[in-house]
């Protein structure tokens, strides 16, 4: 089934636009700025759901890679909606088996899923606080073989990637 996707294309990234311009309200100390991000979130969220109902996974294929990418970061930043992580995360797997979706990004929303399931993480993608000045990673399963398993999905070693944001 072919569809015009120009639409949804323009949608997803105009989704990403609005959810990086307010990205910083979600750490907020104005909790009406935190409100409305959860709100921003909320409604992305809600829509993706509506979208994968229609479409599955919006591969970069079918929508390109900026609208891809816009998908992947509505679901990552859905949160408070463990149900939209879990439809993404299985619908992008799905993709990732058929060579249509990067396995960087899943590591990514697999690790985010697990610890909004309050689990521990696999590739060490999701930050805890800081300590000492540098980032510390939630719980992983496998802390000995981090570096391996983000390699095998495409991810910096831990140390390269937090260093972009150590404040030590």
């Amino acid at each position: 089934m072919t569809y015009d996707l120009s639409a949804l294309t323009a949608e997803l990234t105009a989704m990403a636009a609005a959810d990086q311009r307010s990205s910083a309200l979600a750490n907020s100390d104005d909790p009406a700025e935190q409100l409305a991000w959860r709100r921003l979130t909320a409604r992305h969220g809600d829509r993706l759901g509506e979208i994968m109902d229609e479409y599955g996974w919006p591969t970069a294929e079918a929508v390109g890679e900026p609208a891809a990418q816009a998908a992947w970061l509505v679901a990552q930043h859905s949160d408070r909606q463990l149900g939209i992580q879990r439809r993404a995360l299985g619908l992008m797997e799905q993709a990732v088996a058929a060579g249509s979706a990067g396995p960087r990004e899943l590591a990514f929303l697999r690790d985010r899923t697990l610890v909004n399931e309050g689990r521990r993480q696999i590739y060490g993608t999701q930050i805890a606080g800081v300590k000492d000045g540098s980032p510390v990673p939630w719980p992983c399963e496998e802390p000995g073989r981090m570096d391996e398993l983000r390699a095998e999905a495409g991810i910096e070693p831990f140390d390269e990637y937090v260093a972009r944001f150590s404040t030590a």
